[in-house]
């Protein structure tokens, strides 16, 4: 069959995809072999991935891959995530933009009819991004956290929790969220810097004419103040002792407090109190028993309590307070002032309000113990460790209570029961309900009960995610869940350390009394050239099918991947993905090489002559396969794919095709084609696992195969170094030499040359001899123990190789390049020598790095002295 010109990415990706799946090749069920699990950490059904993803679900199908031709039973389970916040705004927008709806005129159960046609788009368009970056996932098991199985698994371990007195329902003061409308914990915001203004307002005391400065940030709250605070040993208020002060605009009277707290040089170091609006001042009104006074509505606008300007938005109304403070001549100045704004982390334009309300809280002091000491016992092993290991740490150690009420339609429905008088229990169901409230001895009807309206935190469903794909919670000690739990590895951006993998952590050790993974790789975040992340959001981030399109799903993969290194956050530049073009080109071109011999196969020729470069190769290969195992096996993807490209453009393409490739029209070796096309497979073997597609195709092209690549099981590698790779270093170091001295020396590629090598030892040379002359265009190559005068002169270490030529050379450029060369390596050498004559360097490098600087010193003086030899000779 004639190969075509060209790799068709296109083709070759929707054969071989379907091939696979068609096979079974990914699916997984259990048998004797060692399970290698992993679970894909859940898009948010809001949209479609963006090249954050992309770079995750890149790096777990290598590994999942890797797994699968190393004889594991890889199991990867995809699936998604409902996004209780972000996806009911989306689909809220959606209805109001598109049907002209709104949600307050649908029903619960009409809205979530909308929701769920929204998840089977959007997730639907998720699925075939992960199918067509190539990602080896068992389809037979996808998860949504809202499927029925789930759902009773979320409700389960709510209930039991909360009977186990984990779980509490109180009022405290929390985040709020006035664009969503619902509460959100403290993970879900996002705090940044910005240049605030302080406003300094008068408050009158009572029965005088004297009047106290406040300084505060947010005037469209002091209708909410119930108290004005001051130090106690400050003297300038010291007479205010049970005085009370007059709070503008609304004149109602507060009284002036004294508490530690306040900071006398901070502003005018008197603190106006606002309970409702401040979690500092909400925990002094606790301490000092103050009224409690909510100015805001959940849409963020000024409620009724604030008496002026209801029904405006909280932003409008601090200018409205301003303006009125100014006329009423209690505004005495305005000052720039540095702080930080709190923002929601789903919608990232909106400010975060505190807000005392009523919430769902679980206790987090008891169930973070097992999930801190497993991690710093070691039993999970967190990779960059040395970046991130101390991040974890400090959140477990200084968590708070976790609130998980959203006050949403989209989301498991918590299960608590309420009575028309406010009593209620938790119960999975309204009939469950009925039997609680006998045992409290209340007579109720499932009909007299109203289920709690919130849902749960979209995170209080996730992080049962190692264990539910397995339905571990809702068929504790199935053989799934025994079978491949804990799962071997989490791949995942480091944004969601304590979203998700602390928690995950936490309900491992809960529900199954065994942490749920045992390493975690962070891969850094991808970023756009402006170094923002890519999110969708944003709106920053390529659409992966386009660029699939474009470049092809392995060149995409390759693209990701050579700019990732662990835990490193990377700018996306599309040349990478042009950089993974061109190696497909160069290992699609040595396919056509290397078919193009086969019609000059020869039987009868020996392959002596090549013995040197099978053997090499060999050696190379075999040490190349050794590190990438070992890169791997330390999640360092991004090295492992470079050694894998440098092997395969640098190595195979540039140096052993070459010394094995036969004159034109010339045969080969049987020997030599045979062990050239097993060697090629090997590397496409290696390759696989980062390009699954062109690697497949080659696979199947090179010759006729048995087996599919996609499952071929590594062979065994024992590999121990040999002399024959440092000689094989040295034969690539004396060609590259001597090619750059011939292009100095200004010889065409069809010049020959006559070539004498001094050498320290003759003998290492006769192996390389034949492959030397033919790679330099040398039609003699002798040996000499003397300077050979009238010659060019190239030194590589100890070496030195003398080569003359009947062209002629032009002797002016040809010294004007070796003078500048000259200069270079004396400068190199300079370097060099500052760094060996500091004794501080010498005392405190290690020795192996001390003998390089001395091996480079020694390598620049031989070179030197070679220029100088060649500029003698001119």
């Amino acid at each position: 069959m004639e190969l075509s010109k060209n790799f068709e990415p296109a083709q070759a990706e929707q054969k071989w995809y379907k091939h696979w799946q068609n096979k079974g090749y990914f699916n997984s069920k259990p048998d004797g072999r060692k399970a290698f699990t992993v679970v894909i950490p859940p898009p948010n059904v809001t949209g479609v991935l963006h090249m954050g993803h992309t770079l995750n679900e890149t790096v777990q199908d290598i590994l999942v891959r890797n797994a699968r031709m190393s004889g594991y039973n890889a199991c990867w389970v995809p699936g998604s995530d409902h996004a209780s916040i972000a996806t009911e705004a989306k689909v809220v927008q959606m209805l109001e933009k598109e049907k002209g709806i709104k949600k307050a005129d649908l029903s619960r159960e009409e809205f979530l009819k909308y929701a769920f046609e929204w998840k089977e788009k959007y997730g639907g368009i998720i699925y075939n991004q992960i199918e067509r970056l190539g990602c080896s996932v068992d389809w037979d098991r996808v998860n949504f956290t809202m499927d029925d199985h789930y759902y009773k698994a979320v409700i389960k371990t709510f209930i039991d929790l909360y009977n186990k007195g984990l779980i509490y329902r109180g009022a405290r003061m929390i985040n709020w969220d006035p664009r969503a409308k619902t509460a959100l914990s403290d993970e879900e915001v996002i705090y940044k810097d910005a240049v605030g203004k302080l406003y300094h307002v008068k408050y009158k005391v009572k029965d005088s004419d004297e009047y106290i400065t406040v300084a505060t940030q947010r005037p469209e709250t002091i209708m909410g103040d119930t108290a004005l605070c001051v130090n106690p040993t400050d003297e300038r208020y010291a007479h205010l002792k049970g005085k009370k002060v007059i709070v503008p605009m609304v004149n109602r009277e507060i009284p002036v407090i004294f508490d530690e707290y306040v900071d006398p040089a901070f502003g005018t170091g008197a603190l106006k109190v606002t309970p409702a609006h401040d979690i500092n001042d909400y925990n002094l009104g606790l301490k000092h028993n103050l009224e409690v006074i909510d100015t805001l509505n959940p849409d963020g606008t000024l409620s009724t309590a604030a008496q002026v300007y209801v029904g405006k938005d909280r932003f409008e109304a601090r200018k409205l307070v301003v303006q009125q403070l100014t006329e009423e001549g209690l505004l005495v100045k305005v000052e720039e002032n540095p702080t930080r704004v709190a923002y929601s982390e789903r919608n990232p334009d909106t400010v975060v309000e505190p807000r005392i309300s009523t919430q769902w809280w679980v206790k987090m002091k008891e169930i973070t113990e097992p999930a801190l000491k497993a991690v710093v016992d070691g039993d999970i092993k967190i990779h960059p460790g040395d970046k991130f290991l101390a991040t974890y740490k400090h959140w477990l150690e200084n968590v708070k209570d976790w609130c998980i009420s959203r006050q949403l339609w989209w989301g498991q429905q918590i299960p608590a029961w309420y009575t028309k008088d406010g009593n209620f229990v938790v119960a999975a169901t309204s009939e469950e309900a009925v039997e609680a409230f006998k045992k409290q001895n209340i007579t109720v009807t499932a009909e007299d009960l109203k289920q709690d309206e919130d849902v749960l935190d979209t995170w209080f469903s996730s992080w049962l995610w190692p264990v539910e794909v397995f339905n571990g919670i809702t068929q504790p000690g199935n053989e799934e869940i025994n079978y491949y739990y804990p799962t071997s590895v989490l791949v995942t951006g480091q944004d969601i350390i304590f979203f998700w993998v602390a928690r995950m952590v936490m309900a491992g050790m809960e529900y199954q009394k065994e942490i749920p993974f045992k390493d975690v790789y962070f891969t850094g975040m991808v970023r756009d050239k402006q170094g923002r992340k890519m999110s969708k959001s944003l709106g920053n981030s390529p659409d992966l099918l386009n660029l699939i399109d474009k470049y092809g799903a392995d060149a995409v993969r390759f693209g990701i991947m050579i700019s990732a290194p662990a835990g490193t956050d990377l700018l996306f530049d599309e040349d990478a993905l042009n950089q993974g073009g061109s190696f497909n080109i160069k290992i699609w071109n040595a396919l056509r090489l290397i078919k193009g011999w086969e019609t000059r196969i020869d039987n009868t020729i020996s392959s002596t002559s090549n013995t040197f470069a099978l053997e090499w190769f060999d050696q190379r290969l075999q040490q190349v396969r050794s590190e990438i195992e070992k890169l791997i096996g330390q999640f360092r993807l991004s090295e492992a794919l470079k050694t894998v490209y440098s092997l395969i453009w640098d190595d195979f393409c540039s140096w052993y095709l070459e010394w094995i490739k036969p004159g034109f029209k010339q045969p080969i070796s049987a020997e030599v084609y045979q062990k050239t096309v097993n060697y090629f497979e090997q590397l496409l073997q290696i390759l696989h696992p980062f390009m699954p597609f062109i690697t497949e195709e080659i696979y199947h092209l090179l010759k006729e195969q048995t087996d599919d690549l996609c499952v071929k099981q590594y062979p065994e590698n024992n590999f121990q170094p040999a002399a024959i790779l440092k000689t094989g270093e040295l034969l690539k170091q004396v060609i590259t030499a001597i090619r750059d001295a011939r292009n100095k020396n200004q010889l065409k590629p069809k010049d020959t040359i006559q070539l004498q090598i001094q050498a320290s030892d003759p003998a290492s040379y006769q192996i390389i001899e034949s492959i030397l002359a033919k790679q330099v265009n040398a039609e003699q190559v002798s040996f000499t123990t003397e300077t050979v005068s009238n010659a060019v002169v190239v030194a590589v270490e100890k070496d030195k190789f003398f080569f003359t030529s009947n062209q002629e050379v032009d002797k002016t450029a040809l010294k004007a390049e070796l003078e500048k060369d000259l200069e270079y390596q004396q400068g190199f050498l300079e370097s060099v020598m500052k760094k060996l004559s500091n004794e501080r360097f010498i005392q405190n490098a290690k020795p192996e790095v001390v003998a390089i600087e001395k091996k480079k010193q020694a390598d620049a003086e031989a070179r030197i002295k070679t220029i100088q030899e060649s500029l003698n000779n001119l």
